[in-house]
């Protein structure tokens, strides 16, 4: 695919009649403004609602997804200070329960025995609810208000061919409250510190994929919320990347792919993310724990190193205006999938 900067300002179909992606759609938005029309490509459509929310103290992320043949749930929660660390996942065959709608701004609801999750969505706000037993037998409850106001997005076709194909939107750096419960241990997310991230995707996906990703948020002492939206690999030779921050609530589309420099036998070690083509981006981030993800079931194989701890360094605006980072909350992953 050739090279693709351009910012959508319209709202567009992701698909053409036949299923093919619409070369319409090829670009970047700071909005969603992308229309997914997902049709045909048997057991190839891949379509996600992954939040997570984090403040200083701890980390809860609850996911939805479908990817055709399966229907994949999972919720996990880190207390940063114990390491205490729960994570459960539900499978169901051929995406039973597992109801993905095409709007960024519906909401998905999942109630299985096992598991209960729902992303409501309001006139503004999102409402993130879960509930579920660990296979540690702990009792694992969330309910957490989430604030879009007016904040700009990241959303980005990412073009493989006209027949593969992500559409991605990314909405982070987003005010949130609420608590979380771990048996009888209470977390109070106070809105004044925690911040959310969505990562929605929709798209026809190779059988075969890797990717990095790296995201964070952060309150700057002079009162400016920051936040980062970093890939690669996935998005290698396709002409777009999905590289961004976000400055109260501004985005700036961030043109250079991005290089994730790590040891990648020792990931605990600090890894060193950058803008390749510019001075954009130059952040070290440092993980404090890591989480391991593997699922292995017939037609899928998937190993997810999720690394979280703290970015520090420096990015850059439209204005070419430095913000310094220092010990902003955050993760930094690899991802190796075969599905």
């Amino acid at each position: 695919m050739k090279k693709e900067s351009v910012e959508i300002t319209e709202p567009v179909d992701l698909c053409l009649k036949n299923g093919r992606l619409n070369p319409l759609a090829l670009g970047w938005s700071r909005k969603p403004l992308i229309k997914v029309n997902l049709r045909g490509h048997f057991f190839r459509k891949k379509k996600w609602n992954y939040w997570a929310v984090f403040n200083k103290n701890c980390l809860f992320s609850a996911t939805i997804s479908n990817i055709d043949y399966l229907g994949i749930v999972f919720c996990y929660f880190l207390d940063f200070h114990t390491k205490e660390f729960v994570e459960e996942t539900v499978i169901t065959p051929f995406g039973r329960g597992c109801n993905l709608p095409d709007g960024v701004d519906e909401t998905v609801v999942f109630d299985s025995k096992r598991m209960k999750v729902s992303f409501t969505r309001y006139s503004g706000k999102t409402i993130i609810e879960a509930q579920f037993t660990s296979s540690e037998k702990k009792d694992i409850k969330a309910q957490i208000e989430v604030l879009h106001g007016n904040s700009e997005s990241l959303n980005v076709i990412v073009p493989w061919s006209w027949n593969r194909f992500q559409y991605t939107s990314k909405q982070f750096c987003l005010s949130a409250q609420g608590e979380v419960f771990l048996s009888d241990k209470r977390y109070k997310l106070d809105l004044k510190e925690t911040f959310a991230t969505l990562d929605f995707g929709r798209g026809v996906w190779k059988y075969s994929t890797f990717w990095n990703w790296a995201s964070f948020a952060v309150r700057l002492n002079d009162g400016l919320e920051l936040g980062a939206n970093l890939g690669a690999g996935w998005t290698d030779n396709t002409g777009t990347n999905e590289n961004a921050i976000l400055i109260n609530g501004k985005l700036t589309k961030i043109l250079s792919d991005v290089i994730f420099q790590y040891d990648k036998h020792d990931l605990m070690k600090p890894w060193h993310i950058y803008s390749k083509d510019s001075d954009d981006v130059d952040l070290e981030f440092q993980p404090f724990y890591h989480r391991i993800a593997k699922t292995n079931a017939l037609l899928l194989s998937s190993k997810v190193d999720q690394m979280i701890g703290t970015f520090k360094g420096f990015v850059r605006d439209d204005n070419k205006k430095i913000y310094i980072v220092r010990d902003a909350i955050g993760w930094a992953e690899q991802h190796r999938a075969r599905w």
